[in-house]
């Protein structure tokens, strides 16, 4: 079965269309494009390493992302070359505020997650291969997302808005173009992805900001429907390739601002990713299926933000709060702000040649 973008269907004669509903059987050589990482086993099952759920796919079936298909033992990506969103956004707003700060990031997705949480804020994307039975998206070659992204005057390419795991054929091959023509790449992704994928992936793999769900292994079973250990994992791996990283977590009331959960997370970033890796608070708003709870306290964020303080990060910055001042960056050394930050827009940024200009510290980040 493959599903046609809304255009295709308008210009199909050969189905009936009714919603969101799946049309109609082609040829298995227009299933998409063969999928990489994964393993043929017996009886046409397939297992996929491409994320920690390491699927066995029987023979008709979809893995947990829903846009991984098996055909006759062969593994298919339906998402290749169909993006669902391309856009120009602030860097900062991935949010990554030390990787060329005040830079453009040309950002692409396409539909399906490997997760299922409760709270998505794109929940009508990433969840659209599962809610809706529905893999939409206008058509776009690796060669053309590189070419507008030079239009545009981006810095470089993020695979964000889904998680980009799921479409890892398609970044991939759009990301070795974009070395080529001196773009960077970004993942924005929940950190599920294999050891296996990052060391493919890493020679062309600049920044990432790993979205760190909670610090307990029981929420990310019950509301993500994962597990926590291999996201650890794959930010300790992205630290040990050089990959630049910064993590946030969406502080949620009631399920991840306990302080000695936000503790727990500080602690394992200071000491596991290192003290000068930045981390992102952001603030919680009513969501998808998570419409039970209110926006997160602000004073619930300033006392995350103490608490990353007190366990040695020296980057701690606070999200979805317009205009806050959390937003900047200051020296670690000698306290001086550094970058002043309204919304996702740089005001000022003084670092000069990656270092504080009162003092010398050395800023952690890649900068121009």
């Amino acid at each position: 079965m493959l599903y046609l973008s809304l255009v295709d269907k308008a210009n199909c004669n050969n189905g009936k269309y009714k919603g969101t509903k799946k049309i109609m059987d082609i040829q298995k050589n227009k299933y998409g494009r063969e999928a990489l990482l994964y393993e043929r086993l017996t009886q046409n099952r397939v297992l996929c390493n491409l994320c920690a759920h390491h699927c066995v796919i029987a023979d008709g079936k979809k893995g947990v992302c829903q846009v991984r298909e098996n055909r006759n033992g062969v593994l298919y990506t339906l998402v290749y070359g169909r993006t669902i969103t391309q856009h120009v956004d602030p860097i900062e707003k991935k949010p990554l505020f030390h990787f060329h700060p005040g830079s453009s990031a040309y950002s692409v997705a396409t539909p399906g997650c490997n997760f299922r949480c409760r709270w998505c804020q794109n929940w009508e994307i990433s969840q659209m291969p599962r809610d809706q039975d529905l893999i939409t998206g206008r058509e776009a070659t690796p060669k053309q997302i590189v070419a507008t992204a030079q239009e545009t005057g981006s810095r470089s390419i993020a695979y964000t808005y889904t998680e980009p795991t799921i479409f890892f054929e398609y970044a991939y091959d759009t990301a070795r173009l974009a070395h080529a023509a001196g773009l960077a790449n970004l993942y924005i992704t929940n950190g599920y992805m294999t050891v296996e994928m990052l060391d493919f992936f890493h020679p062309y793999l600049d920044a990432a900001n790993v979205d760190l769900k909670a610090f307990r292994e029981k929420t990310y079973h019950h509301y993500v429907g994962a597990s926590l250990q291999p996201v650890l994992d794959s930010m300790k791996a992205m630290k040990r390739l050089g990959i630049w990283l910064e993590v946030t977590t969406l502080v949620i009331p009631d399920l991840n601002d306990d302080p000695a959960e936000l503790r727990d997370a500080a602690r394992f970033v200071s000491k596991e990713l290192g003290p000068d890796t930045p981390w992102h608070i952001s603030r919680f708003f009513p969501h998808y299926e998570m419409t039970d709870r209110p926006p997160t306290p602000i004073d619930t964020l300033r006392q995350a933000q103490e608490i990353g303080l007190e366990e040695g990060l020296h980057y701690v910055y606070i999200g979805n709060i317009p205009n806050d001042s959390g937003q900047n960056t200051f020296c670690p050394k000698c306290g001086r702000l550094l970058i002043q930050r309204h919304d996702y827009r740089i005001a000022e940024n003084i670092v000069r040649e990656g270092c504080c200009p009162t003092c010398g510290t050395s800023i952690a980040g890649v900068w121009e």
